[in-house]
């Protein structure tokens, strides 16, 4: 699903208002390979109508105000660069200035975007210091994973949420059973790294279907009010 595919099944229809939308990437390493960055979002900004992977705002969920981040794994395999990173870290801190909970829904192949180095890593700890003011003040943060959810951006705000939610049979985790299977040279149990693996280890909350997301996620805020 796009972001905006995203935002319209979890949000009352004519609620959602979004932040940040102007916001785009620079190429600060004048980066080259195969293609350059500049090549790179320009592609994508065409294909997606996206600036950049994320897309944020604030809306009503059943009624409920909240803020809301998506990841559009249509951009650069919804990898976090700087926009992406600062756009997360903008609706944490309206979450702390509303008093109102956070969703985020994630997807990302990617993880840390390359193309901007160090810019694009220290997203990781950025996100992860708002989210942490945001659990001090103890305003509800939920996660959402889907297919697939890996490297850093699993490794910071992903894997920060209060309650965190996967849909069913998502890959999770920071690298992938392939690159796992060949470094160690042992195979993997059935079904590493999906969902219904990582809920029995404890590393998620609860598996949800898509078209329940929005009656599950109102009645956890629900219960966290």
């Amino acid at each position: 699903m796009t972001a905006y595919e995203r935002i319209d099944l979890l949000i009352d229809k004519g609620t959602f208002q979004e932040y940040d939308k102007v916001l785009a990437p620079l190429d600060p390493l004048n980066f080259k390979g195969p293609k350059s960055y500049i090549e790179k979002l320009s592609q994508d900004q065409q294909k997606t109508g996206l600036k950049d992977a994320a897309v944020t705002g604030r809306g009503k969920l059943n009624g409920k105000d909240i803020v809301i981040g998506v990841t559009d794994s249509r951009f650069i395999m919804g990898s976090m660069g700087s926009v992406v990173g600062e756009k997360i870290t903008r609706i944490a801190e309206k979450a702390l200035e509303f008093k109102i909970p956070l969703i985020i829904v994630s997807g990302s192949g990617g993880g840390a975007r390359m193309y901007e180095g160090m810019l694009s890593l220290m997203q990781m700890a950025k996100t992860s210091a708002v989210l942490s003011k945001l659990h001090s003040e103890r305003i509800p943060y939920i996660s959402v994973l889907t297919h697939p959810t890996m490297a850093g951006v699993m490794a910071s705000f992903a894997g920060l949420g209060d309650i965190i939610i996967a849909e069913p049979d998502s890959l999770i985790g920071f690298t992938g059973p392939r690159v796992i299977e060949q470094t160690i040279k042992q195979k993997l149990p059935p079904g590493f790294q999906r969902s219904e693996f990582m809920l029995e280890h404890g590393l998620i909350d609860i598996v949800v279907e898509r078209k329940e997301l929005k009656r599950v996620i109102s009645l956890i805020l629900e219960y966290l009010a």
